[in-house]
């Protein structure tokens, strides 16, 4: 496989202004602040990490509705992090996106017939009234929706529903790649089971490329190939799905999965969880080093100065910054005794 996107660098910062009349800026918010990541062709990359550490804001990025402040969003070869309006539009219809809430990015005075011919006419995709009213017919079908719904407007449709709409939406164009930004969140569970089941059916069919944006581990866990954790702007780990979740690497990591619950209820009152303590930093002032130094069990003295690089870990295709994970995986004890790792039911 060879990558079909690959984010060099990427910051997005906004502005924090003062005044009313004459504004001066007097700070950033370092949303994405250095990212590198690849996606390689018919995969799906799972983001993963606590909500305001960047992981929507790659994804609008990616497809420009922000953007960058630096950095290379290169697909398919190209960068597109920069492009103008005219030069984006041809590939605008390769690069779609699936939003987290199916009650706000439908237009509620439009109708699904409406909503799903508009992509068709911007990109010139379909000609006549007869073979647009087909494309819309076919579209429904293929995410599991009766054609006949299609002079329904979004009221009229349930959340899964309106989600299946937003994916007809994304296909319309036929694209290559399509960011999922938590398409399941706001969802029951038994119709996110749907829903995932849905996105591997569609990928297979029509072969596509997915950055799948969540805080669900479960979730990431059923959908994506490789998963990247994400802290405060930052990347922390990237490994493949299994290697991740039966070995992290980074502490950060390992918390996040050791509070995802267990369904073996034996396995769970053994298990032990590590409990983090104090608030996510603010992304408008991170910590000097580590960005995870305040609230790791394992910070050193170095992890305050000295930031750890993305760096190649001893399983193939897992990286990790971390300047003492081959210490903590081999069981070095956590640095601060009133923080250690606490049983569940203590």
């Amino acid at each position: 496989m060879s990558a079909l996107l690959e984010l060099r660098d990427l910051k997005m910062h906004f502005p924090i202004t003062r005044g009313v009349l004459w504004q001066r800026e007097v700070g950033a918010v370092r949303a994405v602040d250095g990212v590198s990541l690849a996606v390689e062709r018919g995969e799906t990359l799972g983001l993963v990490g606590e909500s305001g550490c960047g992981k929507t804001t790659i994804g609008r990025c990616i497809v420009r509705l922000y953007e960058p402040t630096d950095g290379e969003v290169v697909f398919d070869g190209r960068d597109v992090a920069h492009l103008g309006g005219r030069a984006m539009q041809p590939l605008r219809r390769r690069i779609q996106m699936i939003f987290q809430d199916p009650y706000s990015s439908l237009n509620p005075r439009m109708t699904v017939r409406q909503t799903l011919e508009e992509p068709l006419t911007t990109h010139g995709l379909a000609g006549g009234r007869a073979e647009r009213a087909a494309r819309v017919d076919e579209l429904l079908g293929l995410v599991g929706l009766n054609p006949a719904v299609a002079e329904r407007y979004p009221h009229e449709f349930s959340g899964g529903q309106r989600q299946r709409i937003g994916f007809a939406r994304a296909l319309a164009v036929e694209p290559d790649f399509v960011v999922c930004d938590e398409p399941v969140s706001a969802l029951d569970v038994s119709i996110q089971a749907q829903i995932l089941n849905l996105l591997r059916s569609l990928q297979r069919q029509l072969g596509l490329t997915y950055l799948f944006v969540a805080h669900d581990l479960a979730v990431v866990r059923h959908i994506s190939d490789r998963v990247a954790v994400m802290y405060l702007g930052k990347i922390v780990e990237v490994a493949p799905r299994d290697a991740l979740y039966e070995r992290p690497l980074h502490p950060y990591t390992k918390a996040l999965l050791s509070a995802v619950p267990v369904p073996d209820p034996e396995i769970e009152l053994r298990r032990e969880r590590i409990v983090l303590h104090g608030d996510v930093p603010s992304p408008a002032n991170p910590p000097s080093g580590c960005r995870f130094h305040p609230r790791c069990l394992w910070a050193r003295e170095r992890c305050s100065r000295e930031e750890p690089p993305l760096a190649p870990a001893d399983v193939p295709g897992q990286t990790v910054a971390c300047h003492y994970w081959r210490e903590i995986v081999g069981g070095l004890a956590p640095t601060r005794p009133d923080e250690q790792r606490e049983p569940v039911l203590a």
